[in-house]
């Protein structure tokens, strides 16, 4: 596998420093990473599940912080270190085949891991539909460069429909939210320049495709 190095110089920024400031900002809280914790936080807060036991939703919460923020960081961290990459070079395409294996591999585990717990199908499928995104990101990168931070947000968006089947409420307003949210996200990877305009709308579609498809099928 290749390692493919480039000068800072060649990273471009917005002149306006607040508005670059706010975009980092948003892309570092919205990472793709914390939608399957999110995920299960919601379930366990608002749904019946909140009546499960204390020590059950911690053990949960902690297998899938570890499985799919902790443990892939901390791997992505270090291959990054014995490679001399800083974290802008993960902004090439050619450069991001480590981190996409990486993921996919700690998310596949910590869905094993998880369904020996014997949980409702669909808390399942919020790991299935971050592994769907994770794995079809993955495939798109062979040819072209994709947001997976907006196929995150994406995956919020289909996995809240999907939901709203299962539990048959209204999601109108958390709906209204989790797009203007997304919006944000994909406004923030444009004004860092890290994506253009059709990455992050493919992103977007394939996340929501992925998101609701993975919590309906599992």
């Amino acid at each position: 596998m290749s390692i493919v190095h480039y000068p800072l110089s060649i990273v471009h920024y917005p002149l306006n420093k607040p508005l670059l400031l706010g975009a980092r900002a948003f892309s570092s809280i919205f990472r793709p990473q914390f939608f399957p914790l999110v995920g299960f936080l919601v379930l366990f807060i608002c749904t019946y599940l909140s009546l499960l036991p204390l020590y059950f939703k911690a053990t949960i919460l902690l297998f899938v912080a570890l499985g799919t923020l902790v443990l892939p960081r901390m791997t992505i961290r270090a291959w990054r270190k014995m490679n001399g990459l800083k974290l802008h070079h993960l902004r090439f395409r050619e450069n991001r085949y480590f981190p996409y294996l990486i993921n996919i591999l700690f998310y596949a585990f910590t869905l094993y891991l998880i369904s020996r717990f014997h949980l409702p199908h669909y808390m399942g499928g919020i790991l299935v539909a971050a592994l769907m995104i994770q794995i079809s990101c993955a495939f798109v990168n062979l040819w072209w460069k994709i947001s997976t931070h907006c196929a995150g947000a994406g995956g919020v968006i289909g996995a809240l429909v999907a939901f709203s089947f299962i539990f048959y409420f209204n999601p109108l307003w958390w709906l209204s939210l989790c797009i203007f949210i997304s919006g944000l996200v994909g406004s923030s990877r444009l004004l860092l320049r890290q994506h253009d305009l059709w990455q992050v709308i493919a992103g977007t579609l394939l996340g929501i495709i992925c998101g609701f498809t993975g919590i309906l099928l599992s």
